[in-house]
């Protein structure tokens, strides 16, 4: 087998007023993970914008632009710039009224590799997500970059077995999770402990059910509108394909998290745990079913 390594880098961090402070930080930061060797930058859901779902207001589609558009020319000059493959998370405005959660991948001459619209809306007290954002409709197909195909998906797509499956089947060498997941102060620490420990272990479970590496990247700090507060939980991590812990951040530090990855190891750990061989695809076919009433 090739050997080839994936240097990838992970920009966690608290969230600044204006887009313009977002930009210059995340500029900032994209430079140093650069200069420290990183070949494929991830960076969190949102970056440019405080959450702004926390609340309904129709105020904030005016937060939201077109793919081309201003934040993807400034991407596309830092990924040009560095020579550097970047994930980033950008709230699109397809046409009047059509807005979507959407991932651009920029290849490393600063061109649009290809983009992901996040396709699970969630909607919850402090997320709600589906008055602003369409689901997505460009399917789970992975993106091919120089540093190799990059299946992207987006926050509460995580938690979904079939998007993890349905990307890894498509090719993808790695699943990379742009997110801004966090706690309602009013839960206990003990409940906010219980949901932590979920979104990290269904994570790695997608690595060794895949046996593919997964990151996910996720924002700090605490974001109020009105009487509503939402504080982003960090523990950004990189994991391997056997869901071992390659690098964790903390739960409130901005942090340049980053491991190196070998795509080839999928290769060795599928031989060992051929759970794709072994798939029932034949009896699968409820699975397109909502429920099965019995």
């Amino acid at each position: 087998m090739t050997s080839r390594s994936i240097h990838l880098a992970l920009i966690q961090s608290q969230v600044f007023a204006t887009p313009a402070e977002n930009i210059q930080y995340l500029s900032e930061q994209i430079a140093s993970a650069t200069t420290n060797g990183a070949n494929l930058i991830l960076l969190q859901e949102l970056h440019n914008t405080p959450y702004f779902c926390i609340e309904e207001n129709p105020a904030c589609f005016d937060l939201a632009e077109t793919i081309p558009g201003p934040s993807t020319e400034v991407f596309s000059k830092l990924a040009n710039e560095h020579g550097v493959v970047i994930v980033a998370s950008l709230f699109e405005k397809r046409t009047g009224g059509l807005y979507h959660n959407t991932a651009v991948v920029f290849e490393n001459d600063g061109s649009i590799a290809g983009k992901y619209r996040k396709m699970h809306i969630p909607d919850d007290p402090g997320f709600y997500e589906k008055y602003y954002f369409t689901p997505g409709d460009l399917g789970f197909t992975p993106i091919q970059t120089s540093v190799g195909k990059l299946g992207v998906l987006v926050c509460w797509d995580q938690w979904f077995p079939e998007a993890a499956r349905l990307m890894a089947l498509a090719g993808a060498e790695i699943l990379l999770y742009p997110t801004a997941i966090g706690w309602d102060p009013q839960d206990t620490k003990k409940e906010q402990a219980r949901q932590l420990d979920a979104w990290i272990t269904i994570q790695r479970s997608h690595a060794i059910a895949n046996g593919i590496a997964v990151a996910s990247c996720n924002r700090i700090g605490s974001e109020s509108v009105a009487d509503m507060t939402s504080t982003f939980w960090g523990n950004s991590f990189i994991c391997g394909p056997q869901g071992e812990f390659l690098a964790r951040a903390s739960s409130d530090n901005n942090e340049i998290l980053s491991a190196s990855i070998a795509p080839e190891k999928t290769e060795q750990v599928r031989r060992i745990w051929p759970y794709l061989r072994d798939r029932r695809i034949d009896a699968y076919g409820d699975l397109t079913r909502r429920y099965i009433d019995n």
